[in-house]
């Protein structure tokens, strides 16, 4: 799904990017304050919906959404405002909904169930991992959750590792610091296994002969995406991979080194 969302105020802009990215990780996102800016992005990129403020210095929101209906007569919008007087306005757009601040996820969810112009349905892997900013993975747009923490960093690891096997010597190096804990490495796998079993996406995993590796082919996942080159992906780094894990800062200094 692609989404354009708008607002003049920086702390209000990124709170509403925020709750987006929480309800749809795998959205391309696009966030603007200057509505020359908008207008401009959006002559050569439309979009499926656009949230709106209303209540913007140079043009109004209403206005700003008269000029999108323009290009795509069906794109969904989606007002995002502290007032609550504009809704009769608002509706005689056709837009597909009215958010009032504060913005929460459960708002944006609510909205995003129910598009008056639902989007062409696509085929997408239900397999979505996050890895700008910190690590997460997600199966039907629901976080996975593991018995063990450190079953999250073995997977964090081996998405990192871009679908190369990883022996077990290896990982134990990263997770423990050369510490040998065979044992305890397998109760990882084992619950890795589970889960991924348990949600019906075990096939995303290949292990053998004490090596296991993420089949790349099999999940969505920024990073994936930023070493292709896609745009969104390299609009989505801004300076954060896996964060609460240590051993990720190498490969983060190298996405630093190509975005800034």
């Amino acid at each position: 799904m692609k989404i354009l969302a708008v607002d003049d105020e920086k702390i209000a802009l990124e709170g509403l990017i925020s709750a987006i990215r929480e309800v749809e990780p795998s959205a391309e996102i696009w966030g603007f304050r200057k509505v020359s800016q908008v207008l401009e992005f959006y002559s050569k990129q439309v979009c499926d919906v656009a949230f709106l403020d209303i209540q913007m210095r140079t043009m109004s929101g209403i206005e700003l959404a008269k000029r999108l209906k323009l290009i795509t007569p069906q794109v969904n919008i989606i007002f995002a405002t502290g007032y609550g007087d504009y809704r009769e306005d608002a509706f005689e757009r056709h837009v597909s909904g009215y958010l009032t601040k504060p913005i929460t996820p459960d708002k944006i969810r609510t909205e995003l169930d129910n598009l008056r112009y639902p989007p062409a349905i696509r085929q997408t892997k239900r397999v979505e991992i996050v890895t700008f900013g910190n690590f997460e993975i997600y199966v039907d747009r629901k976080p996975l959750r593991f018995k063990y923490d450190k079953t999250k960093e073995l997977l964090a690891y081996l998405v990192d590792r871009k679908g190369a096997y990883c022996g077990n010597a290896e990982i134990m190096s990263i997770l423990w610091e050369d510490e040998c804990r065979a044992s305890y490495l397998g109760n990882l796998k084992k619950d890795l296994a589970d889960v991924l079993k348990e949600r019906g996406c075990q096939n995303v995993i290949n292990t053998g002969r004490g090596r296991i590796r993420i089949d790349e082919e099999k999940v969505s996942c920024d990073y994936f995406d930023w070493c292709e080159g896609k745009a969104a992906a390299l609009n989505r780094y801004h300076g954060e991979y896996m964060a609460q894990y240590s051993w990720a800062e190498f490969t983060n200094a190298e996405l630093y080194g190509h975005r800034f």
